[in-house]
């Protein structure tokens, strides 16, 4: 659940391209970093530390140049959040330095093994038994074969780069965590997102699960176990630098927050095609279930309504880590449409492998060209949010409701009226970001910082939007917020409302309206603060926040308001960096 980013190269390089990448791969979240580098005496170099990388590197580390290196950015899953426990990590002759992904599931009995012949550790992680692992098949084989045969006795998902001084070569490889290798000019470079690379070349090649790649001055691609040579699939990336860079917003989550409108307009005019062979998947199928976890679950959750009133079609939906208790019911004939950002999410991968082998056709809405999930499904809709570089999903959440309203309204054979509707709500979302609307959220976000709860209701479609809601601010703002079916509220939940309790009420003109303004008015009368949002003003609103009305897609200017409130409060609360919450990362690779 970090970023990777090294190379290898004829030259010397500056040692400012790891940093560098590293910094790109900021987003995925991280609560420490280290560099491994080759010196010219041969031996290895490294710094590590606690804390976010710096601008630029100002140590010792930072006039070196080298031929090999290696990058990490740690988020604590095995050893707490120390210096030793940062990678990378290094064998006794401190000849290789390992970087790691994913979660070593048997390590504790082979580092036993390894301490009683003689290896010293020094660090807590699963991730250093590794190195001393790939050490000691070194004493008897070649490097390559070394970290094959390790490889062949780990347990898990893992993916790992190690760097040797002696060989001088580079070597990655997986079996969950992406890794992407970049082929530049008598150079080669390895990370955990395509991200990090393009800025040195757009030739990469996608290492594939149970792939080896040997880097030197070639590159070689080995399958395992075996160690049969594989063909080496060279791909030339497009790519769009403004996605990478915060132009003239302060963070990312704004900047992907005023995306939003021509996210909902290029799903609305280019997804044509792919929603129809969706629809057509979902009308063949016997059983369709919607897998995904956090945001794209609540997506999930939507898409299941939607089918429901515009489709007149059953989909269920289940959350990632709980759809294994659910697959009883999956044979040939059943559709899986799992819905991920990053594609990269262990709880999505993992459903998705199994019932793969129960024969299930996948069908995936997914972000990410080339990710795992993108590779390992029978069909894809790529949701045309662009890169989404900050930790707090916004436009790609966006994109997701949109593909599944187009597809709904497909699956009726309305499709022309669905687009309809998206493009008229990607003109209200350009409405809402507008300063004078933007001003308002500013002055309700100030007003309602200080207090300890805040509660989300909906009914209908509005209630996964009151579920995305709370979630972003939590995620942003660090504020307690939960979400409720507006009919929930008599069941227990308003023994929780006193007086000045902030209540965001969502009322779309729809069959919900009456209900839910009746709900406002419960949690009026015992003192709540109702914030409203929707196409009619109701009396029962103390801040009234408008939006216009398009039947279904009437949820993606709703999303957009709560995404602004959630970057704001976040904001008004002092919350340092809202790109990189704390404890959060982009893709969730271990279980």
């Amino acid at each position: 659940m970090c970023g990777i980013f090294g190379f290898v190269s004829e030259k010397p390089q500056s040692i400012s391209l790891v940093s560098s990448g590293l910094k790109i791969l900021e987003y995925r979240g991280y609560d420490s970093w280290g560099i491994a580098l080759k010196i010219d005496n041969g031996k290895l170099k490294i710094e590590k530390e606690i804390g976010k990388l710096p601008e630029s590197l100002n140590s010792q580390l930072s006039s070196l140049n080298s031929q090999l290196a290696i990058g990490h950015t740690r988020w604590a899953t095995h050893g707490g959040v120390t210096q030793a426990n940062s990678h990378p990590h290094t064998d006794c002759k401190k000849n290789l330095a390992l970087v790691h992904n994913g979660i070593f599931e048997n390590y504790e009995k082979i580092k036993e093994v390894l301490i009683k012949k003689g290896h010293k550790f020094q660090s807590d992680t699963d991730t250093e038994v590794i190195v001393h692992l790939i050490e000691q098949e070194l004493k008897s084989k070649g490097f390559a074969t070394s970290v094959r045969d390790t490889f062949s006795q780990m347990k898990g998902l893992n993916a790992f780069a190690v760097i040797n001084t002696v060989s001088k070569e580079l070597i990655a490889i997986k079996n969950g965590s992406p890794l992407i290798i970049g082929i530049g000019k008598n150079s080669f470079f390895i990370a955990s997102d395509i991200s990090s690379i393009l800025p040195h070349t757009t030739k990469v090649v996608i290492l594939k699960d149970n792939e080896m790649a040997i880097m030197g001055k070639t590159l070689q691609l080995i399958a395992l176990p075996g160690g049969e040579k594989v063909e080496t699939q060279v791909e030339d990336i497009k790519w769009n630098i403004k996605e990478h860079n915060k132009g003239n917003y302060k963070h990312f989550f704004i900047k992907e927050i005023h995306e939003e409108p021509e996210v909902i307009k290029r799903i609305a005019i280019n997804t044509t095609e792919g929603t129809k062979k969706l629809a057509s998947y979902i009308e063949k199928a016997y059983g369709t279930f919607m897998v995904a976890c956090g945001s794209a679950s609540y997506a999930g959750i939507a898409g299941v309504y939607l089918f429901s009133q515009i489709a007149k079609k059953h989909v269920n939906m289940a959350v990632g880590s709980e759809f294994k208790y659910q697959e009883d019911f999956v044979g040939e004939k059943t559709l899986v449409i799992p819905i991920s950002q990053s594609g990269e999410s262990v709880d999505v991968i993992e459903p998705v492998t199994r019932v793969k082998k129960k024969g299930a056709t996948i069908a995936s809405l997914v972000n990410v060209m080339g990710s795992t999930l993108y590779r390992e499904s029978d069909f894809n809709i790529l949701l045309e949010s662009g890169t989404e570089k900050s930790v707090v999903a916004t436009k790609s959440f966006t994109a997701m409701i949109a593909t599944l309203i187009l597809t709904a309204y497909t699956l009726a054979d309305k499709q022309k009226e669905g687009q309809k509707f998206l493009l008229e709500a990607s003109k209200n979302v350009s409405a809402i970001l507008k300063p004078n609307y933007v001003e308002k959220i500013k002055s309700l976000a100030k007003k309602i910082n200080s207090k300890e709860h805040l509660y989300v209701i909906g009914r209908g479609l509005s209630y996964p939007v009151a579920l995305e809601a709370t979630l972003k601010l939590k995620e942003a703002s660090y504020a307690h917020a939960e979400a409720f079916p507006g009919g929930e509220l008599k069941h227990g939940v308003i023994a929780l409302i006193e007086k000045g309790t902030p209540v965001i009420v969502f009322a779309p003109n729809d069959e919900t309206y009456d209900e839910i303004i009746s709900n406002a008015q419960e949690v009026k009368v015992r003192g709540a603060f109702i914030i409203g949002i929707g196409p009619k003003k109701s009396e029962v609103f103390d801040v009234y926040l408008p939006t216009g009305d398009f039947k279904h897609a009437t949820m993606l200017p709703q999303v957009t308001i709560a995404h602004l409130l959630g970057y704001y409060l976040s904001l008004a609360r002092g919350v340092e960096d809202p790109d990189k919450p704390r404890n959060l990362a982009k893709s969730v690779t271990v279980k």
